[in-house]
């Protein structure tokens, strides 16, 4: 072997020494992407299985945002009917009272409020009317009295006692 191919052998084999750290270095660097791309598929399956998640839940909750819309509708439309009714019942009470008003005006012989001088500017303290008995609910053995003059239909303890609240407030 000539020198030549001696310093060539020697060149080589140096060049391995040092492409050896190197290429375990690059082994160790491709191993690590490896594990880091099954790392990333296993972070993209995930991601995938969050976002089902994620999708079926904002379909469960439009669902129950519809169902409450239409309970609220629903709600909404008994509150309407119910307040007609409760309109009805007020002004029902209304004409109840001034219907009450005049017979009690008339059984104790004042004229009725239309015919009585308007009130002074200055305000007068809030008081409540002193009833008599007559004006309670009949008992059974007491004397027929104003209220049961309206013939047909019974009143309720209610019904009577929004009567009553009427007639103070007209009184007062």
């Amino acid at each position: 072997m000539t020198t030549l191919e001696w310093v060539l052998q020697g060149a080589l084999a140096l060049g391995l020494l040092v492409a050896l750290p190197v290429a375990v270095r690059l082994e160790r660097a491709l191993t690590g992407l490896r594990r880091d791309r099954e790392a990333m598929a296993a972070s993209m399956k995930g991601f995938a299985e969050a976002t089902r998640e994620a999708e079926g839940a904002t379909l469960r909750l439009r669902a129950a945002a519809d169902s409450a819309g239409r309970g609220m509708a629903e709600q909404t439309a008994s509150a309407q009917a119910l307040r007609e009714d409760l309109r009805f019942l007020v002004e029902r009470a209304e004409g109840l009272a001034d219907r009450l008003d005049a017979a009690i005006r008339q059984a104790r012989g004042t004229a009725p409020a239309a015919a009585r001088p308007a009130p002074s500017p200055v305000p007068s303290p809030v008081r409540s009317p002193v009833l008599s008995p007559a004006h309670a609910i009949p008992h059974p053995a007491a004397p027929p009295s104003l209220a049961e003059e309206e013939p047909a239909m019974p009143r309720t303890r209610v019904e009577h006692e929004l009567l009553q609240a009427l007639i103070r407030k007209r009184v007062s």
